[in-house]
């Protein structure tokens, strides 16, 4: 049986918001474990002035595009009775406390907070990106939400000017 796509309400164009907007916040959290690891390593305070600018950015980001998630969650029915979905939309609701909660610490001692609660924190946000983008994935690959199968596969035959290649 062939999938039928679900199509996102929050997009631009037919392209859905959310997966744009989720990159920045995903790379200043995951980036958030480095600099705390440099910091504890050189002791040097750019590192957790760093951490603490990445922390606000992904924690930001991810509020702005955890909203724009959120409402195609609740405005399109075919993504509300997905369980991949709200497995994902509970996670990142998670992950936006702790990346939260991160940053509330690290606002009036930056270089204070990293051992051994900022490191803490940072690690579990890493690992809750992992399983949480996992699972948006399985929404895009497995269910289609707002991807569109036509213009996939035409881009995708074989002698198709756009078609990628082999």
């Amino acid at each position: 049986m062939p999938v039928q796509p679900i199509a996102s309400r929050m997009a631009i164009r037919g392209h859905p918001i959310h997966p744009v907007l989720i990159h920045f916040p995903v790379a200043a959290l995951l980036g958030l474990v480095g600099t705390d690891l440099a910091y504890l390593w050189t002791g040097d305070f750019f590192w957790a002035r760093a951490s603490l600018w990445l922390v606000g950015i992904g924690a930001l980001g991810g509020a702005v595009s955890g909203t724009v998630g959120l409402i195609d969650l609740l405005v399109v029915p075919r993504i509300r009775r997905l369980i991949t979905a709200w497995c994902h939309a509970i996670l990142a609701i998670m992950l936006l406390s702790l990346a939260s909660l991160n940053w509330l610490l690290r606002v009036s001692e930056p270089a204070a907070a990293v051992w051994p609660m900022g490191l803490y924190l940072s690690l579990i946000t890493a690992g809750l990106i992992a399983i949480t983008g996992f699972l948006g994935g399985k929404l895009v690959y497995e269910y289609a939400v707002g991807v569109d199968i036509d213009a996939a596969r035409i881009t995708s035959l074989p002698g198709s000017k756009q078609a990628a290649p082999e």
